[in-house]
């Protein structure tokens, strides 16, 4: 693919899943500018510039000459709104690994017209939570008509970053789920369900927890019911103030925590399944920013407005070209 000589800033960079963002887009060679609160945190060679979140003059300072911005830096309920009015002052598309859902919803609502006029792309919730599950499901439904789309996540552990634990102590917007095809708040208590994963996870308990996908798939996807579970074992460890932050085990810096992320659905013509599954949660949302990155840097992207990871791109051809690596991917 072609690619725009442009720069790429990370939001974030000093952070964990900055880290990875900044790596994957070098390995890519696509050039890097960090930029946050604290130079001393920055990957090492890496071209650095400092802004802070209330200066509007500086973060939009920190963004020129760049194409794309990459935010890696939650709570995105804080963060969000403020580095995409920058990032659009300086002429740059905007994407996010948020997996909060009234930060995706925000986002996509308020700043499609102006991102329309700027001629840029903006896509939240392009990471782990939110765009993997709206690239499977896209790819899996197509044009086609759905009556119901689920996903499940099991984590064989879920040891949270500080950044995790800060986001989950901001973020107390009630959870909503898509029913009779419009967004409700998530019913209480809970439900419970088991699932049968695809190995090594297996038959296992998972719990109604909605993360930034429901957002995602039901901006473009027509399903009358959208809901979404997490591993009951891996809510445990990421609600245990104990559990320890990740450890790195290999030399890209990734746990060793094992994911499988199932999308299934219904519709008129049977039932479908898409499956990803692949190692670190915080590390693979780097290729799938990355990816999303390097298709807005190439000649013949051309879309703009605000947009969901399944919307801006062919969802095929997006979870092609990372498969069976950093994740393996299996569509029924």
């Amino acid at each position: 693919m072609e690619r725009k000589q442009s720069s790429v800033a990370v939001y974030g960079a000093g952070g964990h899943t900055g880290r990875f963002v900044v790596a994957e887009l070098r390995r890519r060679s696509i050039p890097v500018v960090a930029v946050g609160r604290d130079s001393t945190r920055f990957p090492p060679g890496v071209l650095g510039r400092v802004a802070e979140l209330n200066d509007q003059t500086t973060l939009k300072m920190a963004f020129e000459g760049c194409a794309v911005v990459i935010n890696c830096a939650g709570p995105f309920l804080d963060s969000a709104e403020p580095v995409v009015t920058a990032a659009l002052g300086a002429g740059c598309s905007y994407l996010d690994v948020t997996a909060e859902q009234a930060s995706a919803k925000a986002t996509l609502d308020m700043f499609d017209g102006a991102a329309v006029q700027a001629g840029v792309v903006v896509i939240p919730a392009a990471g782990f939570y939110g765009g993997l599950a709206d690239v499977l499901a896209t790819a899996l439904v197509g044009d086609g008509t759905v009556e119901e789309i689920t996903t499940a996540v099991a984590l064989d552990h879920w040891w949270p970053t500080e950044g995790t634990r800060r986001t989950g102590e901001r973020n107390n917007v009630p959870r909503v789920v898509v029913e009779g095809g419009e967004l409700v708040p998530l019913p209480t208590p809970a439900s419970r369900i088991d699932w049968v994963f695809a190995s090594p996870h297996g038959r296992q308990v998972v719990v109604e927890l909605p993360f930034s996908e429901i957002i995602t798939l039901s901006r473009h996807l027509p399903a009358s019911r959208i809901r979404s579970y997490l591993g009951e074992s891996a809510l445990n460890d990421v609600r245990n103030e104990g559990t320890p932050a990740p450890t790195a085990v290999d030399q890209a810096g990734r746990s060793a925590q094992q994911f499988a992320m199932e999308v299934v659905a219904v519709g008129k013509y049977g039932t479908g399944r898409a499956v990803a599954q692949g190692q670190d949660i915080y590390a693979v949302s780097a290729p799938l920013v990355a990816e999303a990155a390097a298709r807005i840097l190439s000649s013949s992207f051309s879309r703009c407005g605000a947009l969901t990871l399944g919307q801006a791109f062919d969802a095929r051809d997006f979870l092609a070209a990372l498969s069976p690596t950093p994740f393996a991917v299996s569509i029924e």
